[in-house]
């Protein structure tokens, strides 16, 4: 059987990405970090939520949101606001996407890919990231005997989903190399959209060739089934610095309940902050809310990779946004379009001003209460 015709099966066997049930949890409580620093000039008094439904991966990719989750951050900050946590796991940004489109959620730790798609196809009406989340934790890791490029012509390679932030990063860096992609198939490689665990099960039977994945599974493929790393993305960035998770809020809830995004900013930074001054607690968190959420913690090795892979940050490294844009636009997965206002750093910035420091660079891409 071709590598060709292995593809398009995998393609079969693997399409379409469920969206998890809404997971409860007990808060821990836990110092707060001032929810009254984070009212900037969006706080316009309006009726405080009564819920607020989170979405996000068990990812390491999403870290503040697994941490901010166990440890009760966030939801402490927003019962300071009568607004209750009720946080909802997803498989992929696309499915999140989906659901804050259609209200099922009112925010989610989300992919740039992803949450730029979702502003444009709305012409700015659905969403807007009000925090940057992690940066970091992506690689294109391979089995033996692929050494550069060249050798992936004929390969079969997976991604978590069709136009993910994973995705667009490996058909731009095939391009980058000479080699063609298509989203339905075609092309010097085959890129086959695989739910992440199902990529682990066929890298080590050997049904694929390689994955450009988002952390803990890179790792999990080079601890678990023998990979290499052929590309950390870190390397074909500046300073190594660029935005894998994004926090963004649905436009029509920020706009209802400010109070309420102020407090959930308040509670990510506390979780950003924690994660920062706490590095040896981190771990056992992060697996408590992976155990509670994918029913089985990561092996200690597994993690301690993963973790030194991602950089968790409130800066949504705005400059890149349309970069990550013009890339996703030539690979075939979006469309152009406007991203002005696409940022609402207010109550980010409020509460970096209250501990004395710098407003987050915006490059012009910054509307609402900023």
């Amino acid at each position: 059987m071709t590598r060709r015709g292995l593809g398009a099966q995998l393609g079969e066997l693997v399409a379409g990405v469920a969206v998890a049930a809404a997971i409860v949890i007990v808060p821990v409580v836990v110092g707060s970090v001032g929810r009254a620093a984070a009212e900037g000039p969006g706080a316009t008094g309006a009726t405080d939520a009564a819920t607020l439904r989170l979405g996000y991966f068990a990812n390491v990719t999403h870290l503040p949101a697994l941490v901010g989750l166990e440890a009760g951050l966030i939801a402490e900050e927003l019962g300071e606001v009568s607004t209750e946590l009720a946080p909802q796991a997803f498989a992929a940004g696309p499915a999140a996407v989906e659901a804050l489109s259609a209200g099922a959620i009112d925010a989610a730790y989300l992919g740039p890919s992803p949450a730029i798609n979702s502003f444009v196809q709305s012409g700015g009406a659905s969403l807007r990231i009000v925090a940057g989340a992690v940066g970091g934790g992506a690689a294109l890791v391979v089995r033996d005997g692929i050494d550069g490029a060249d050798d992936l012509r004929g390969a079969t390679l997976a991604t978590p989903q069709l136009g993910n932030t994973q995705d667009v990063a490996l058909r731009t860096w095939l391009a980058d190399h000479g080699l063609e992609t298509s989203p339905t198939g075609a092309g010097d490689v085959d890129i086959v959209p695989t739910d992440n665990a199902r990529t682990l099960q066929l890298f080590a039977a050997g049904a694929l060739d390689g994955a450009w994945l988002p952390e803990p599974w890179a790792s999990r493929l080079v601890l678990e089934a023998g990979a290499s790393v052929l590309v950390d993305e870190a390397e074909l960035w500046p300073d190594g610095e660029y935005p894998t998770t994004l926090l963004v809020v649905r436009t029509e809830y920020l706009e209802d309940h400010p109070d309420a995004v102020a407090a959930l900013v308040a509670g990510h930074a506390a979780s950003v902050d924690w994660i920062g001054t706490h590095p040896d607690e981190v771990p056992e968190l992060v697996n408590a809310r992976l155990r509670a959420d994918a029913g089985a913690p990561l092996p200690d090795a597994v993690l301690d990779r993963a973790l030194a892979h991602v950089d968790p940050t409130v800066d949504p490294f705005a400059a890149t946004l349309p970069v990550l844009q013009r890339r996703a636009v030539a690979a075939g997965t979006a469309n152009g379009g406007e991203l002005a206002g696409i940022l609402d750093l207010g109550p980010l910035d409020a509460l970096r001003a209250a501990a004395g420091h710098d407003p987050i660079a915006g490059a012009g891409l910054e509307g609402g209460s900023r």
